[in-house]
């Protein structure tokens, strides 16, 4: 019997959406298009250096924008950021509702430093109330880039194809050591299991991973211990004090404006 398959959904052009970028993606274009491209591709990345440059070492948190805050995990996450900054840590989101929401709120309520690196999306109009400084980006592979360069570990709570996008793409650069040393948590084991066992049954048992890759990550449910691991590592393999990262910070105060 032929498997249904389901017809593929194409956004009509008289939807809103980001001209921009997609004419990008759409394949080659004129050379001076090109090059203006890529000077904007450039800009964006300095602006993003000269801010990121001047904070303490940042923890971010991936997860869904679609977490409402009666969602036991968005106070799991909560939770978590807010331990997270006690210990020092400028804590990093996209900046967007859901449980980016639920990190930059623990970080704020803790009274650390709560970032968002947001993008412009037609769901999410502007950051989430608890965010102290915000960078926007215009393209995600350099938003992606930034948040990556500048952490020190990362928090993976439950969400859909974004969060997964970002969860791989870091295993990978582990495993490829491009990134050497990085504490990862998945948040929320019920949630995270099944991908587990999948890689377990499937890219193990066919050797498309390594048994030493399932180790690459920490999965709990318990935010301090969630916390403990992040800050384990992350004194070790970078040399901080513990529970002092934030000597590393200039001014935070000057910056608490949105730009």
């Amino acid at each position: 019997m032929a498997r249904r398959v389901s017809p593929v959904y194409f956004p009509s052009p008289e939807e809103p959406s980001d001209y921009e970028t997609i004419r990008f993606l759409e394949g080659p274009q004129q050379a001076v298009d090109e090059a203006a491209t890529l000077d904007g591709f450039t800009e964006e990345f300095r602006r993003a250096f000269d801010v990121f440059g001047e904070l303490s070492p940042c923890i971010t948190f991936f997860g869904s924008a679609r977490t409402r805050p009666d969602d036991p995990l968005y106070e799991t996450c909560r939770a978590t950021a807010y331990l997270v900054a006690k210990e020092g840590f400028t804590v990093m989101t996209g900046g967007g509702p859901g449980m980016m929401e639920a990190a930059n709120r623990g970080a704020s309520e803790a009274g650390g430093r709560s970032m968002g690196a947001t993008i412009r999306l037609e769901h999410e109009e502007a950051a989430n109330p608890y965010v102290t400084r915000e960078v926007p980006f215009e393209h995600f592979f350099a938003r992606k880039t930034v948040m990556v360069k500048y952490s020190y570990g990362f928090v993976v709570m439950p969400g859909g194809l974004g969060t997964l996008d970002e969860f791989f793409e870091i295993m990978t650069l582990i495993q490829c050591r491009k990134l050497r040393e990085f504490p990862v948590v998945l948040m929320g084991m019920d949630y995270w299991s099944g991908l587990v066992d999948f890689m377990s049954s499937q890219l193990l048992a066919r050797e498309m991973i390594s048994p030493e890759d399932l180790n690459l990550f920490h999965m709990t449910d318990d935010p301090r211990s969630a916390c403990a691991f992040i800050s384990k590592i992350a004194v070790r393999r970078f040399k901080l004090h513990k529970g002092a990262p934030s000597a590393c910070i200039l001014d935070w105060n000057q910056h608490r404006a949105r730009p």
